[in-house]
């Protein structure tokens, strides 16, 4: 799988992002504000200006003009057109188009009635997953959120110092984040998963038995791809630990890897930073052991922590 590195001969134009184009019916508002700043930041260097001279006419900081670029930061209109001026974009058509994908862009998704619950790093990740195409992800200690049940995310929010309503409320969002897997246009989650985080004891055999038996059956959804990296294997390539890599329906949008931390979270989207996680990636699945192996791995750990094993 190759990755894009966000460059191209020609900036594209706004036209090229709209619903029903190129990227078909999973263009949301993420994708959108993320497709408006790749344009702006093209514009801006096709112009040679630099981000300190594009904060100071719009009033603002170089840190808020890259986030503008990252797609992380709502578009002000009056911003927006101050900023089309200083690089040249003075078509009053192209304007408007840049206008109306901004406005799009800036509709709120349904995760952001969990503000409460969520620091900023980790609501920008939830936009993103919603709007990627294929999601891959890695993971040690905890079965992937995507694919917890509503018992086994409650075990794990109760590791935390919540309350009862904090956590049914975490677990609600996560059931909500679920719901792109069998959506109507759902994306690719292709995920690895050490095998320590399908034996480590959580809240009793019986809740792990009934995670593995769901984990067999979203095995079996045609979006949907696991594999486990099993103790015969051996050490495998991912020793820095876990990582998701986010593609987007847009080819002009570069991948993301996602890292998250105790307090905080890195999003790296450098096309040298996103493909040595490729490369780790690609390794990774050639090491562990083959999607026609899963459920038969699944099963296998299912009846060995049933009995105590």
């Amino acid at each position: 799988m190759g990755v894009s590195d966000g460059q191209s001969a020609q900036p594209a134009s706004p036209e090229h992002f709209k619903p029903g184009g190129p990227g078909g019916d999973r263009v949301g508002s993420t994708v959108l504000r993320m497709a408006v700043g790749v344009q702006l930041r093209r514009r801006r260097e096709a112009a040679g200006v630099s981000r300190d001279d594009a904060a100071y006419l719009v009033r603002a900081s170089g840190a808020k003009i890259s986030r503008m670029e990252l797609g992380r930061h709502r578009f002000k209109e009056r911003d927006l057109l101050d900023l089309l001026t200083l690089y040249g974009v003075l078509d009053p058509d192209e304007r408007m188009e840049f206008l109306e994908l901004a406005r799009q862009a800036n509709t709120p998704g349904w995760w952001q009635r969990y503000g409460d619950l969520m620091p900023s790093w980790f609501e920008t990740y939830v936009a993103m997953e919603q709007a990627a195409s294929l999601i891959r992800t890695f993971e040690v200690q905890f079965v992937p959120g995507l694919l917890q049940t509503a018992e086994y995310a409650r075990a794990v929010f109760g590791l935390g110092k919540l309350g009862p309503e904090q956590v049914e409320r975490r677990v609600e969002l996560r059931r909500r984040r679920q719901e792109i897997l069998t959506s109507a246009d759902p994306p690719q989650l292709w995920a690895v998963i050490d095998e320590a985080a399908l034996r480590r004891p959580l809240a009793g055999a019986q809740l792990c038995k009934r995670q593995l038996a769901h984990l067999i059956e979203l095995d079996g959804l045609p979006n949907v791809s696991l594999q486990i990296a099993t103790f015969g294997r051996g050490v495998h390539p991912a020793t820095s630990g876990p990582f998701t890599i986010l593609r987007f329906p847009v080819p002009e949008l570069a991948d993301v890897v996602y890292l998250e931390q105790l307090n905080s979270a890195l999003y790296l989207d450098r096309a040298s930073d996103v493909e040595d996680y490729v490369d780790v990636w690609n390794r990774l699945i050639t090491h562990v052991e083959p999607p026609a192996n899963t459920r038969a791995c699944l099963e296998t750990i299912r009846a060995e922590v049933c009995s105590g094993h």
